[in-house]
């Protein structure tokens, strides 16, 4: 007979449902998949440039690969739109916003469904055209 592992217990205040609650991390800048990696990028190719050794290893190197594998914008132009796109929704806090900017959800219930917060912030309309402009820009590249 198989066991269930039991979930572990989370500790502390945060959870990222309804009601953010992030803890010490509340209004913490946050940042999406996509401008993580070109920050990481930015960071090793300088340090390249620089002929310095990369000390990097391989916790980086494996942060970098995912990075690659799962952001979903690689244009930096495309990436900066977006960003602002975002955060000209002053309404929405920086983890939701960094969210929607990964997720890339197709519909405002998607959105809603994996982002509980922004249920009573933003409405399904105002949402669905932020999603819209978000899938504009993903397929303009």
């Amino acid at each position: 007979m198989a066991h269930a592992h039991a979930r572990p217990t989370i500790e502390g205040d945060e959870e990222a449902a309804a009601e953010l609650r992030l803890g010490e991390f509340h209004d913490v800048p946050t940042m999406s998949l996509s401008e993580a990696h070109l920050v990481i990028k930015a960071v090793i190719d300088k340090r390249r440039a620089e002929a310095k050794p990369e000390p990097q290893g391989e916790t980086i190197n494996k942060m970098q690969d995912y990075l690659a594998v799962f952001a979903r914008f690689k244009n930096q132009g495309n990436i900066h739109m977006i960003e602002q796109t975002l955060n000209s929704r002053t309404v929405l806090d920086p983890f939701e916003r960094s969210q929607l900017g990964t997720l890339c959800c197709e519909s405002a219930d998607e959105a809603k469904t994996l982002i509980p917060s922004l249920t009573n912030k933003i409405s399904d309309s105002d949402l669905q055209d932020l999603l819209d402009e978000i899938t504009r820009l993903r397929f303009a590249e």
